[in-house]
């Protein structure tokens, strides 16, 4: 166990200190630019007095932006540019996104020996897929506020959240249906716990006076990008806000414990327009929404999709359904959606449940143009295994098409025919979800 905390805390490491070139480079680059501009503005200096003197004729300074021209030669004002990101190197990143992480008494007792909670193995073969990426997020349906643990409280260790920060996880979404499962103590120590394991919620606050100072969303710089989250959730299941708490969590309908019909567009305007007002970069909203179980995707979740498009939003990962769901990506404007992952860790008891997705999105910033948009995108299949479905007895994701090689090489710990199987059956299910063919 020792040495697979060894390899991850090596993956880390090595993440922070190519990012500590990489902002090396950068300086070097900023102390070239200032020493060129210096001599510049001295020669510009000397060429200024020898033109007042006559010695040779004035020319006027170059603007400092360039206009960008449509097809027809119109300018476009909007759209011009800082003369020095012209012909600069595109910035591009990759984002890392999973679906749900379900707390039940089976994933609690999958990092269980005794007293003791160890969750490290059950994420070791994709904490790659997260710690490689530039930034790494899942849905985090549970709460870390102590025993009884397990599906009655939805109830998990610290140590789950550890192994997941381990595994190279950086954003967790915790506007969802057990946000308030063990009411506002509950989602208050939940939020202070991901936060000491060093995991940023997104989408829920302690009180409403830190959804205030927060104003509903989060910023993370990325590779000098400012990339903006924000996270909406259907409702709690039927459970409701209590009176000074109403904004501890962001809703996308009014009537969300009953009946989901009369949109919150006043909230979701409101987080939108304070998040435009931060000039991002890019804007991601994670979504927890549709209905469980269910490939069917409402009038309604296309209008939410809309209405955030509409409002500056670039991506939308969505959760809640269990299922892989449909993938919308629009080449021309970059707007991509995807509607459910599935399910990243859980029973995997029901059908469709066992399998899911870890998307890789490309994100591209052009200084060019100004733009940054989502460039290209690429996902690995997932998969939960049940204890009995390999010999070492343990419950934990895996990428498919590895558990799939290691069983036609008869690999030691090779997983069990009938898995195998399932799998095959899994992969072929993936690619008719995401294409949207139920």
């Amino acid at each position: 166990m020792a040495s697979e905390r060894d390899e991850l805390n090596r993956r880390r490491r090595a993440r922070v200190e190519q990012e500590r070139r990489r902002k090396a480079v950068r300086r070097k680059l900023r102390i070239r630019l200032v020493l060129a501009a210096v001599v510049i503005l001295a020669c510009a200096a000397v060429i200024y007095n020898l033109g007042r003197n006559g010695e040779i004729p004035l020319i006027e300074a170059a603007p400092t932006e360039v206009e960008i021209y449509g097809q027809a030669g119109e300018t476009t004002e909007e759209t011009t540019v800082p003369k020095s990101n012209l012909n600069r190197e595109p910035t591009v990143i990759h984002l890392a996104a999973a679906g749900d992480l379900n707390v039940t008494d089976k994933v609690v007792w999958s990092g269980q020996s005794g007293t003791i909670y160890d969750y490290t193995s059950a994420f070791m073969d994709v904490a790659p897929i997260f710690s490689e990426a530039d930034l790494a997020l899942l849905n985090f349906e549970g709460n870390i506020y102590g025993q009884p643990y397990g599906s009655a409280t939805m109830s998990a260790p610290q140590e789950l959240m550890v192994a997941l920060k381990n595994a190279g996880v950086d954003v967790v979404q915790m506007a969802n249906t057990t946000a308030i499962y063990n009411g506002i103590s509950g989602l208050q120590t939940t939020l202070a716990n991901i936060r000491a394991a060093g995991i940023e919620p997104v989408g829920a606050y302690s009180t409403n006076n830190e959804f205030a100072k927060n104003n509903g969303y989060t910023i993370c710089e990325v590779q000098g990008l400012k990339i903006a989250m924000v996270a909406f959730t259907k409702g709690f299941g039927g459970l409701g806000l209590p009176a000074g708490s109403e904004d501890c969590v962001n809703l996308l309908y009014e009537d969300y414990y009953e009946n989901y019909e009369t949109l919150n567009t006043n909230k979701i305007n409101k987080v939108l327009k304070a998040v435009s007002a931060e000039k991002p970069d890019l804007v991601i909203a994670l979504l927890h929404w549709g209905s469980e179980f269910n490939d069917a995707i409402s009038d309604t979740q296309e209008k939410i999709a809309s209405i955030m498009q509409k409002n500056g939003v670039d991506v939308i990962i969505g959760t809640h359904p269990h299922l892989v769901q449909e993938i919308e990506y629009d080449e021309t404007t970059g707007f991509f959606c995807a509607y459910s992952l599935g399910d990243f860790f859980g029973d995997g008891s029901r059908s469709g449940t066992a399998y899911s997705i870890i998307l890789d999105l490309e994100i591209t910033k052009n200084y060019d143009t100004g733009e940054t948009r989502v460039t290209n995108y690429e996902y690995t299949p997932i998969y939960t295994l049940q204890e009995t479905d390999c010999p070492d007895n343990q419950r934990r994701v895996v990428r498919m098409e590895t558990a799939m090689t290691a069983y036609d090489i008869n690999f030691v710990d090779k997983i069990i025919e009938s898995c195998n199987e399932n799998m095959k059956y899994s992969l072929s299910r993936i690619v008719s979800r995401i294409n949207g063919e139920g």
